[in-house]
């Protein structure tokens, strides 16, 4: 890692034309460049971004938040990025955990980082249904792999180029977050997570609800175990 990384905050952005705003503002304040993906947003959103002065993709269609954040990772590869953090446009995920959330990269100690809300479990601890899920996907996590994950779904990631030259090859599509962890540790990454404090969010809806929820369970448990099946003849980190 060299002494002064470059690093880029990817935000996949569909119809967060409420909340991308204030948080693309706060962002700038703060020193950190970030780069907007829209998603084939609906609404404003694209409108908003360019008001903001933000680093803007906007995708002909809808792809999901697969398609969107793999997009921002080619994005940062490509530009010669060193780290790139995912980070949710919706106001859920906090800037000043930045430092915090790529230490473990800037130290070597990790491929890729995760920011975690139940660690130290304060601030927002998203709904009942999202916590039953997210504890059914650590323990399917740890089953296979070994490894506690306590937040597999958290959205709020860092990786160092390693893990953005993977992801910007192949990526998940639907709900990447578990099923790309149990990649990267199939091929032998390292991943630590850190504590951080989430907020709920500023606006717009989130993707996973009602029975779209089952579908999630059954689809990304099928995946992080066909991934966990497959031979480690894949080239190793």
């Amino acid at each position: 890692m060299p002494p002064n990384p470059k690093v880029l905050l990817i935000i996949p952005a569909f119809n967060e034309s409420e909340s991308i705003g204030p948080l693309l503002i706060a962002l700038r304040e703060q020193g950190l460049t970030a780069l907007v993906v829209n998603d084939g947003s609906t609404d404003e959103t694209a409108e908003v971004c360019a008001a903001a002065g933000a680093d803007l993709i906007t995708l002909p269609c809808n792809l999901g938040i697969g398609g969107a954040v793999q997009t921002g990772y080619k994005y940062a590869y490509a530009h010669g990025y060193d780290i790139a953090i995912q980070f949710d446009g919706d106001g859920q995920h906090r800037a000043e955990f930045v430092p915090a959330l790529i230490e473990p990269l800037l130290s070597g100690r990790a491929d890729l980082s995760i920011g975690s809300r139940y660690i130290e479990k304060e601030g927002f601890q998203s709904t009942l249904l999202r916590r039953a899920g997210i504890r059914y996907f650590s323990g399917l996590i740890r089953l296979i792999s070994g490894q506690t994950v306590t937040d597999p779904t958290s959205g709020f990631r860092a990786v160092n180029r390693s893990i953005m030259a993977m992801f910007a090859a192949q990526y998940p599509t639907d709900y990447p977050e578990p099923e790309s962890i149990v990649h990267v540790l199939r091929l032998g990454g390292r991943i630590v997570e850190v504590p951080v404090l989430m907020s709920e969010r500023v606006g717009g809806r989130s993707s996973i609800r009602s029975l779209r929820s089952v579908y999630y369970m059954i689809k990304v448990s099928l995946a992080i175990l066909i991934d966990a099946l497959r031979r480690s003849g894949a080239k190793s980190l």
